[in-house]
């Protein structure tokens, strides 16, 4: 089989086992578990927790002693596990420390996927300029792929979501063992210190007034980054409260209308040669942060009829969001650093964004949601006069009935219904963006050098 099928394959299906849950998990969250806002944002959390400490690990341990693909096959097979166990989880508590195991096995493989991508095309005498983006992009169309799938088969806001990505992360965990063997290359060379190989020298660049300043500014957009991840989902299903909203094709297909945030995401990628070479890395940075500010403003006003293309202009916004800040911001450390530093930097830069900032934006989004964006309706009058509709409406009475939620004859409610204020949501991540956008505009001095021009060159071929 044509090495680059194979490597095609594992691309796809390493976000496939992901995409299946990630963009849905809060449905069953909110909608099946109806579990609260705090202990949720601690779900999404977990990633960053993961991603502080396990990706280097795991690399440490694939340098050393065990082959790269048959570590990575080994934690997809445990990651496969620990999701078919997930639907027995009856408590949001342990929900939390299950899905941070997940996440343990899962987030490393990424960045093994790369290392099994770049070694067995080296083996191979294959260039990976050339031959790796091609590769890459087939990870997002598996993600893409797992989203309709879950949509599709009526599985958003059940537990079969786990299993889907379950099946797939155990297929994936097999097929590994049959990729070209990545043996470890750790055994000779000079020897490391703890500090070195944890990455930990790094945070000498913050000795550097600009180094420290980005790396502190990728920390809060990185908490920004997983937002629409882990609420955007549930805030387009969640519109189904409203009659006048309940039968759009929004409503039914709202996971397959967020991945046309993926599918902008392949396209901006091809795009980021042009704006680098027009406008500089600094710009494209700020272009990135604005991006994301409109990300936020067009959910805030958008809704599944009238301003529908609010929502698909925010799903196309996405590409240039989060692809023009994760390279971009690459490219500047890249450019910015000695080869001595320049791996460590690369890793502080995904720990600032994915590790830092995404346990920031997850916990503090959750319990501000939970403390300030939340009502409790208890009486089937008040929750009408919200949905724009009457206490006997057939939607209405029908949507508390699959909530499980009975209405006594006072008009009193079962058990009090959480609705949240999406528009306030949405806003108050919209200024939050903004102000970190204009803060860094102003602050963060840096002008286009010749290193740079050079590696922007390389990208255009």
């Amino acid at each position: 089989m044509n090495v680059k099928f194979r490597l095609t394959l594992m691309s796809f299906m390493q976000f496939f086992v992901w995409g299946a849950w990630l963009i849905t998990i809060a449905n069953y969250w909110f909608g099946t578990k109806q579990w609260d806002g705090t202990q949720f944002g601690a779900i999404f959390a977990t990633m960053g927790f993961a991603s502080l400490v396990m990706p280097t690990l795991t690399g440490i341990i694939a340098d050393k002693w065990v082959n790269a693909e048959v570590l990575y096959g080994i934690l997809h097979i445990l990651y496969a596990a620990v999701l078919f166990y997930l639907p027995q989880v009856n408590s949001p508590d342990s929900f939390f420390w299950v899905m941070l195991l997940a996440m343990c096995f899962y987030m490393p493989t990424i960045s093994l996927s790369n290392s099994i991508s770049y070694t067995t095309l080296k083996l191979t005498q294959l260039d990976i300029i050339k031959n790796f983006p091609p590769i890459r992009v087939w990870g997002t169309i598996g993600f893409i792929v797992a989203m309709w799938t879950t949509n599709l088969t009526g599985n958003k806001a059940t537990a079969y979501q786990f299993y889907i990505a379950g099946i797939a992360a155990l297929a994936l965990g097999l097929y590994a063992f049959t990729l070209p063997k990545c043996r470890p290359e750790g055994l000779i060379g000079e020897k490391k210190t703890f500090a070195q190989a944890f990455g930990l020298e790094a945070f000498k660049l913050f000795a550097n007034y600009k180094m420290a300043l980005f790396f502190i500014f990728s920390m809060f957009l990185g908490g920004a980054l997983q937002l629409t991840n882990a609420y955007g989902d549930v805030f387009l299903d969640e519109f189904k409260l409203f009659p006048a909203y309940a039968d759009s094709f929004v409503i039914r297909y709202s996971t397959i209308i967020m991945s046309i945030s993926q599918v902008s995401e392949t396209l901006f990628i091809l795009a980021i040669p042009f704006f680098l070479k027009q406008f500089g890395i600094k710009k494209v940075i700020v272009i990135a942060m604005f991006a994301w500010v409109l990300r936020f403003g067009f959910f805030a006003y958008g809704d599944p009829t009238g301003n529908l293309w609010m929502i698909v202009m925010s799903c196309i916004v996405y590409g240039m969001a989060f692809d023009f800040f994760n390279i971009s911001g690459s490219l500047f450390v890249e450019t910015s650093t000695t080869p001595k530093t320049r791996s460590s930097a690369q890793g502080m830069f995904m720990m600032m964004t994915n590790g830092f900032g995404a346990v920031f934006g997850s916990l503090v989004s959750g319990w501000m949601i939970d403390k300030y964006f939340t009502k409790s309706y208890s009486d089937v009058q008040s929750l009408a006069a919200y949905a724009q509709t009457d206490a006997k409406n057939e939607h209405l009475l029908d949507f508390l009935k699959n909530k499980g939620i009975g209405v006594l004859e006072n008009g009193s409610l079962s058990r009090a219904l959480d609705v949240k204020d999406w528009h306030s949501i949405w806003l108050s991540f919209t200024c939050y963006a903004l102000i970190i956008t204009i803060v860094f505009a102003i602050m963060f001095k840096h002008k286009h050098n010749k290193a740079e021009e050079t590696a922007i060159k390389a990208m255009g071929h």
